[in-house]
Protein backbone atom coordinates (compact mmCIF):
# COMPACT_ATOMS: atom_id res chain seq x y z
CA UNK A 1 0.00 0.00 0.00
CA UNK A 2 0.80 3.50 -0.88
CA UNK A 3 1.69 5.91 1.96
CA UNK A 4 -1.02 8.44 0.15
CA UNK A 5 -3.72 5.30 0.10
CA UNK A 6 -3.08 4.42 3.84
CA UNK A 7 -6.51 5.37 5.27
CA UNK A 8 -4.81 5.52 8.88
CA UNK A 9 -2.42 8.69 7.96
CA UNK A 10 -5.69 10.15 6.06
CA UNK A 11 -7.22 10.50 9.63
CA UNK A 12 -3.75 11.32 10.96
CA UNK A 13 -3.05 14.37 9.01
CA UNK A 14 -6.68 15.47 9.65
CA UNK A 15 -5.70 16.16 13.71
CA UNK A 16 -2.11 16.71 12.80
CA UNK A 17 -1.42 19.72 14.69
CA UNK A 18 0.31 20.56 17.94
CA UNK A 19 -3.31 22.13 19.09
CA UNK A 20 -6.05 20.67 16.75
CA UNK A 21 -6.72 17.62 19.48
CA UNK A 22 -7.33 19.94 21.77
CA UNK A 23 -9.06 22.21 19.66
CA UNK A 24 -12.04 19.57 18.66
CA UNK A 25 -11.69 18.44 22.75
CA UNK A 26 -12.74 22.03 23.97
CA UNK A 27 -15.57 22.02 21.11
CA UNK A 28 -17.63 19.31 21.70
CA UNK A 29 -18.99 20.26 24.67
CA UNK A 30 -20.59 23.63 23.24
CA UNK A 31 -19.62 26.46 20.58
CA UNK A 32 -16.76 28.90 22.14
CA UNK A 33 -16.04 32.26 20.93
CA UNK A 34 -12.03 32.86 20.06
CA UNK A 35 -11.02 34.52 23.15
CA UNK A 36 -12.63 31.09 25.42
CA UNK A 37 -11.01 28.81 23.05
CA UNK A 38 -7.22 30.71 23.32
CA UNK A 39 -8.21 29.92 27.46
CA UNK A 40 -8.77 26.29 26.91
CA UNK A 41 -5.30 26.24 25.24
CA UNK A 42 -3.37 28.51 27.39
CA UNK A 43 0.54 27.89 25.77
CA UNK A 44 -1.07 28.23 22.22
CA UNK A 45 -0.09 31.52 20.25
CA UNK A 46 -2.77 33.64 18.37
CA UNK A 47 -1.08 32.73 15.42
CA UNK A 48 -1.19 29.32 15.69
CA UNK A 49 -4.32 28.91 17.03
CA UNK A 50 -5.81 30.61 14.21
CA UNK A 51 -4.05 28.36 11.43
CA UNK A 52 -5.37 25.15 12.90
CA UNK A 53 -8.68 26.11 13.27
CA UNK A 54 -8.61 27.51 9.70
CA UNK A 55 -7.36 24.16 8.63
CA UNK A 56 -9.72 22.01 10.99
CA UNK A 57 -11.98 24.16 9.32
CA UNK A 58 -11.03 23.15 5.59
CA UNK A 59 -11.40 19.91 6.61
CA UNK A 60 -15.17 20.32 7.56
CA UNK A 61 -14.38 19.85 11.27
CA UNK A 62 -15.35 22.52 12.88
CA UNK A 63 -17.47 26.02 11.97
CA UNK A 64 -17.13 29.34 12.16
CA UNK A 65 -19.91 31.70 12.71
CA UNK A 66 -19.31 35.66 12.38
CA UNK A 67 -22.11 37.30 14.51
CA UNK A 68 -22.24 41.28 13.92
CA UNK A 69 -19.37 43.14 12.40
CA UNK A 70 -16.57 40.34 10.98
CA UNK A 71 -14.32 41.51 14.25
CA UNK A 72 -17.48 41.94 16.66
CA UNK A 73 -17.81 38.06 17.56
CA UNK A 74 -16.79 35.02 15.87
CA UNK A 75 -18.06 31.41 17.50
CA UNK A 76 -16.51 28.03 16.79
CA UNK A 77 -18.36 24.87 16.65
CA UNK A 78 -17.91 21.07 15.73
CA UNK A 79 -20.21 20.12 12.84
CA UNK A 80 -21.53 16.95 12.89
CA UNK A 81 -18.80 15.20 10.99
CA UNK A 82 -16.34 17.04 13.29
CA UNK A 83 -18.11 15.02 16.21
CA UNK A 84 -17.08 11.63 14.38
CA UNK A 85 -14.11 12.55 15.92
CA UNK A 86 -14.48 12.76 19.20
CA UNK A 87 -15.42 9.01 19.95
CA UNK A 88 -11.66 8.35 17.52
CA UNK A 89 -9.96 11.31 20.48
CA UNK A 90 -11.25 9.92 23.14
CA UNK A 91 -9.56 6.00 22.43
CA UNK A 92 -6.30 8.03 21.24
CA UNK A 93 -6.57 9.45 24.82
CA UNK A 94 -6.86 6.61 26.69
CA UNK A 95 -4.21 4.64 25.08
CA UNK A 96 -2.40 8.01 25.37
CA UNK A 97 -2.52 7.31 29.04
CA UNK A 98 -1.57 3.96 29.56
CA UNK A 99 1.58 4.50 27.04
CA UNK A 100 2.11 7.34 29.18
CA UNK A 101 2.30 5.11 32.41
CA UNK A 102 3.89 2.34 30.78
CA UNK A 103 7.13 4.52 29.33
CA UNK A 104 7.25 6.02 33.24
CA UNK A 105 7.28 2.58 34.66
CA UNK A 106 10.17 1.58 32.06
CA UNK A 107 12.11 5.00 32.40
CA UNK A 108 12.29 4.29 36.20
CA UNK A 109 13.02 0.71 35.85
CA UNK A 110 15.87 1.62 33.45
CA UNK A 111 16.69 4.29 36.36
CA UNK A 112 17.01 1.39 38.81
CA UNK A 113 19.00 -1.03 36.05
CA UNK A 114 21.85 1.76 35.55
CA UNK A 115 21.75 2.29 39.68
CA UNK A 116 22.43 -1.49 40.54
CA UNK A 117 24.52 -1.80 37.69
CA UNK A 118 26.99 1.39 39.19
CA UNK A 119 26.71 -0.27 42.29
CA UNK A 120 27.96 -3.91 41.29
CA UNK A 121 30.51 -1.97 39.19
CA UNK A 122 31.68 -0.13 42.55
CA UNK A 123 31.69 -3.33 44.29
CA UNK A 124 33.99 -5.26 41.58
CA UNK A 125 37.81 -5.03 42.86
CA UNK A 126 40.21 -4.18 40.06
CA UNK A 127 43.29 -6.42 39.76
CA UNK A 128 46.89 -5.07 41.15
Amino acid sequence: MKLSECPVRAAAAVIEGKWKPMIVNALKAKPLRFGQLLRALPEASRKVATEQLRELEREGVISRTAFGNRWERVEYSLTGYGRTLVPVLTLMADWGVKHQRRKSRLGARAVEHRISQQQDDSQVEEPV
